[in-house]
């Protein structure tokens, strides 16, 4: 028997089919690493093409080990011969042979981004550019885009026209190219356009690697830029012996620069080409396929294929919808536990995936509380990321200002040019003198030889001061966003411009939300008791890291993987798709949300739970959400409603429900006592002091305008239209307000 018997008819079709363009379009669990593999091997043993005349392209280095480990088993003898690398490696190679063409040396620095950075503080400084309006990160993201359009700074700054953001960007790209040069030095996005340049300016060169390169296969194609798209392009330019596996429905990074041109247009770019569809699946079941189907129809812009399988039909897909976010946390970690108690299924056949990384936190709470052993891939967790750590550091400086780790740490977050001279010889002082890092810089000005340090260090003390005066009458959700507008930080996320500081921004908000909850649902709200709280939820350091763990990540995250389980969280209208997506003037920004939806139903093998919730806390408000569209394009055949209420079908008393019960899901979910504090009973409408249309002061927002008084359950939530604040809603026992 064949090793080639064990493929199905179209897979067999793509490994024989060795000449000229291919295009395989390989549906999810399709088996394109078996095909790509396979097909190397037919060359060798079938074509007789020598293994050194094989080049295998992969995105990451652990898809590259992978494909490199399946071909060694396959191919035996030669199989070392066989090109198998990541673009970047790829380009390396050559470049470290052929670069002093361009007018490097062949011993060059690959800058990483730490470098990068560093390498533009100085470009903004020799410019004088103002780093508050134009920061480093941001320009640097602008360069990256513009080098994968391949973009040198001559034609980016032609393109601008008169935008002066954009004449600030082209000037700090053109030094920034200019000191890279001077350094020998290429980013990681010079490896690729500089190989490009290499292969247009030298036709030798380039003809050199078409001869060593006859037979080129790239994985994953519908990720590639345009400078990987031209380095295939010219590379296959000879024998026109490419093979690209990809598929269209699974293209999720456009805001990497990813062009699904590319795979959608291939045809075009190379006549003759051959197109084999791989739509049998091996990992999902029929009513799982199903469902992705009837989403990822909807999209306009795709190559036309339906997955199918062979395995059973399976279970429906069940759709869960909530009165809010700890009720869908509540759900999934009893259905772990209870499949895992009956032996149904292990900790690690479950995985939850969502739109962003700032829902993981009710998750990681409620599966600690509940013992459950977990694992977020693609980040790390909720309480460990840098942002999450700088505010809680604040927080634990105004509660206790010995904790000399937490001052250290805000000292320069936001930047306050507090030098490094400066931090010694505070030090030095406390160590002296025994007292606290804070306490010392309290006594800057009798530090002998710290000068001009102390007018920056006076301010730092002043503001810690001031905000320890204001957490004896603010709330601790107050509190943050006190910290936040004083020191600028969310501003200087803003300011960046990137969706690494868009992430950021939201876990941020994730903790307001927390803060809320939490006064909510406890007994006597204290900054102590609820930073108490956050320590032993944060402390995971003795979790067990085998391998039996639930995952928990964001659908970007997950392509690629599979699991028995999957629970897709928070499918509601402007969380998934994104409200950037939906409001966007560009239809495709949509359709890749909807390509993102159908990559996280086909990670599911035999259950897929998608969910939804009516109302969820954001900036620490609670807001009203309808059921994401995508859910609607779910065949209806194909869901599993139960007891539950039809989709889209919300009732006005359920609403109303929902916003008497939000402060009973908050107890329950966060374990506090349920009874109100004396000092917090609930006061009767007349009791307040103020009623509607009244003019109110507010310690932190000044003066405003009551505009609507609501029962919210345990208080009275106060809607108020503040002259400098704008419009904010308030509890009645915490907003404190005074009529004037």
């Amino acid at each position: 028997m064949s090793r080639y018997d064990t493929l199905n008819e179209k897979q067999k079709e793509a490994v024989y089919d060795t000449e000229g363009p291919l295009l395989i379009l390989a549906g999810a669990g399709s088996g394109k690493t078996r095909v790509l593999t396979h097909r190397i091997a037919y060359l060798i043993e079938e074509k007789q093409v020598n293994p050194w005349n094989i080049m295998a392209i992969t995105f990451t280095n652990k898809a590259a080990q992978e494909m490199r480990g399946r071909v060694d088993n396959l191919v035996g003898f030669g199989a070392e011969s066989i090109w198998v690398a990541t673009f970047h490696a790829t380009c390396v190679r050559i470049l470290r042979r052929y670069i002093d063409r361009l007018g490097y040396e062949n011993r060059f620095t690959i800058y990483d981004v730490d470098d990068q950075k560093s390498v533009m503080k100085d470009v903004c400084k020799r410019l004088s550019i103002d780093t508050k309006t134009y920061k480093e990160k941001a320009i640097l993201a602008a360069i990256s885009s513009a080098k994968n359009e391949l973009l040198t700074p001559e034609k980016y700054e032609k393109l601008i026209g008169g935008d002066y953001y954009k004449k600030k960007i082209a000037q700090a790209y053109w030094e920034y190219q200019k000191q890279l040069k001077s350094s020998n030095a290429l980013d990681f996005d010079d490896l690729l356009m500089k190989t490009v340049e290499l292969f247009q300016k030298n036709p030798d060169v380039l003809e050199s690697y078409q001869e060593r390169f006859r037979y080129i296969m790239i994985d994953e194609y519908q990720d590639t830029n345009t400078a990987q798209f031209q380095f295939v392009s010219l590379l296959a330019g000879k024998y026109q012996n490419l093979c690209v596996v990809g598929d269209d429905d699974q293209s999720i990074y456009k805001f990497r620069g990813a062009n699904i041109q590319n795979i959608l247009n291939f045809e075009k770019v190379f006549p003759n080409t051959k197109i084999v569809k791989l739509e049998q699946n091996y990992r999902s079941t029929q009513n799982i396929l199903n469902a992705a189907n009837g989403v990822i129809k909807n999209n306009v812009h795709r190559k036309e294929k339906t997955l199918w399988t062979q395995n059973e039909e399976g279970e429906k897909v069940k759709y869960k919808q909530f009165l809010n976010g700890f009720e869908e946390a509540d759900y999934v970690t009893a259905c772990v536990r209870k499949k895992v108690e009956c032996e149904e299924a292990a900790y690690k056949d479950f995985a939850i995936l969502y739109r962003t990384n700032a829902q993981s936190r009710m998750f990681e709470e409620k599966f600690l509380n509940a013992n459950i052993p977990y694992k977020i891939i693609g980040g790390i967790n909720f309480y460990a990321r840098k942002e999450i750590k700088d505010i809680l550091a604040y927080l634990k400086t105004i509660d206790n200002s010995r904790d000399d780790l937490a001052v250290r740490r805000i000292i320069n977050v936001p930047k306050r040019g507090i030098g490094a001279t400066t931090l010694t010889r505070v030090q030095d002082y406390a160590a002296e003198n025994n007292i606290s890092f804070y306490n010392a810089l309290r006594y800057a000005s009798e530090i002998p030889g710290i000068g001009r340090g102390v007018s920056k260090v006076e301010p730092f003390v002043t503001f810690l001061q001031s905000m320890k005066s204001k957490a004896e009458i603010l709330s601790v959700k107050e509190l943050i966003e006190d910290i936040l507008e004083q020191t600028g930080y969310i501003e200087e996320l803003r300011a960046e411009r990137t969706d690494e500081a868009l992430s950021r921004i939201e876990n941020i908000d994730e903790l307001i939300n927390k803060a809320a909850a939490y006064e909510e649902s406890a007994e006597h709200p204290s900054l102590s008791e609820f930073l108490e709280e956050v320590a032993l939820v944060a402390d995971i350091d003795n979790l067990n890291e085998q391998s039996d763990y639930v995952v928990m990540m964001t659908l970007h995250s997950a392509k690629g993987l599979e699991f028995p389980y999957v629970y897709m969280a928070g499918m509601e209208e402007g969380l998934f798709p994104s409200y950037m997506a939906i409001v966007s003037e560009d239809p495709t920004d949509l359709e890749e949300e909807r390509r993102l939806c159908y990559v996280g139903m086909t990670r599911a093998m035999k259950e897929l739970t998608v969910m939804s919730a009516m109302q969820r806390m954001v900036h620490g408000e609670t807001q009203y959400s309808r059921p994401s569209r995508f859910l609607k394009e779910i065949p209806e055949e194909m869901v599993e409603i139960g007891n539950e209420r039809k989709r889209n079908q919300v009732t006005r008393e359920e609403r109303e429900a929902a916003k008497q019960n939000i402060h009973a899901q908050a107890r329950q979910a966060f374990k506090q006592k349920i009874f109100m504090p004396k000092n917090l009973e609930k006061q009767k409408k007349g009791e307040l002091g103020y009623s509607e249309g009244d003019t109110v002061k507010h310690i932190k927002y000044g003066v405003g305008i009551v505009e609507k008084i609501e029962d919210g359950g345990r208080d009275y939530a106060v809607t108020v239209n503040f002259e400098k604040a704008g419009i904010k809603k308030l509890y009645a026992a915490f907003a404190k307000l005074k009529k004037l």
